[in-house]
């Protein structure tokens, strides 16, 4: 990967593993354990989805690596929309109260936004080289991102950027998050922290108390936690409270990725190496096994009906349906 070497070590981990193939939307036969998955194949042998989002009206939007579209799922109905561009790592994404999506363009030097009738622009950034991680929509419309390149937490507002630095010692930002009430939260992988900035714009470093963890992904829940993968630790960790907790997901590498909140407050990520998501709550882990053993998890969404939706890079968009999840 291109950033440093340990970004690298994550994200090239799930990129190099893709073998894509084929089109249309897989329906695995009732009777199985697999059916209670949808699975949408993507049209190209190249075509792999990197970063998943859902919007208030329950589109599905998707950034998809080595293409020049982004895609869409709308009435159980795949989309490619063309970006005029390609793609290269498009690993941040989120979606606006509108329905537009904006997500991560390293080839374009920009950040872009795709509205739902499929218009793009996109806000330039001010480097001759761009490095950027995830990307989180805020409440006031704002979009933030990780941008290793200037060691910032970046805020895109009213076609502005405003960066918040990072001191190089403390690591390179790559997870983003927003809570309800705007505040803003990333992970800081090198140095083992969590950075939050308040809605006045303040500035803190937490320092996580297990060493070399490296956090990736974060995600912020309706009652103030804030959870974060431990991809070295294959530990889903938390915030609350001015505390840090952590729970354990497997002893060996099961390479976690992607990170999301339900309503109810469970906690859903991805797999890599058991090709599976799993589900924390209330302390307890659960292990949904999916359809493909060939199957990558790279990223997770929850749609409002509940459904858990994943990004595979292998080819596919899936979804796990709202009744399932309950299980």
């Amino acid at each position: 990967m291109r950033p440093t070497h340990r970004y690298r070590s994550v994200l090239a981990l799930v990129l190099c593993v893709a073998l894509l193939a084929g089109s249309g939307m897989l329906l695995v036969p009732a009777g199985t354990p697999e059916a209670n998955f949808v699975e949408y194949r993507m049209p190209g042998p190249q075509d792999a989805p990197i970063a998943i989002a859902a919007a208030v009206d329950g589109t599905i939007w998707f950034t998809m690596d080595h293409t020049d579209a982004i895609g869409r799922i709308r009435a159980a109905q795949l989309e490619l929309l063309p970006i005029s561009g390609p793609n290269i790592e498009p690993t941040g994404l989120g979606v606006g109260q509108d329905g537009s999506a904006w997500f991560t363009d390293m080839a374009g030097r920009a950040v872009a936004r795709v509205t739902p009738s499929g218009g793009v622009s996109r806000f330039t950034i001010d480097t001759p080289i761009v490095r950027l991680g995830r990307l989180a929509m805020a409440p006031d419309g704002s979009a933030w991102f990780a941008e290793p390149t200037r060691s910032s937490i970046t805020r895109l507002k009213d076609g502005e950027f405003t960066r918040y630095q990072v001191e190089t010692s403390s690591g390179v930002p790559y997870g983003v998050a927003v809570s309800p009430d705007g505040t803003v939260w990333a992970t800081l992988q090198d140095g083992n922290q969590l950075l939050r900035i308040s809605p006045e714009g303040a500035v803190k470093n937490l320092e996580m108390p297990r060493p070399s963890t490296l956090p990736t992904d974060i995600a912020a829940g309706a009652d103030e936690s804030v959870w974060f993968i431990q991809f070295r630790a294959n530990r889903i960790g938390r915030w609350r409270n001015g505390k840090f907790d952590d729970f354990e997901v497997a002893k060996e590498r099961v390479g976690l990725s992607g990170l999301a909140v339900a309503p109810d407050g469970a906690v859903w990520f991805g797999m890599l190496r058991r090709s599976s998501l799993g589900r924390l709550r209330g302390g307890e882990l659960k292990v949904f096994k999916l359809p493909r053993e060939t199957a990558r998890p790279y990223t997770i969404a929850i749609d409002p009906a509940g459904n858990v939706w994943y990004a595979d890079i292998t080819g596919y968009v899936g979804m796990l349906q709202a009744r399932h999840t309950r299980q």
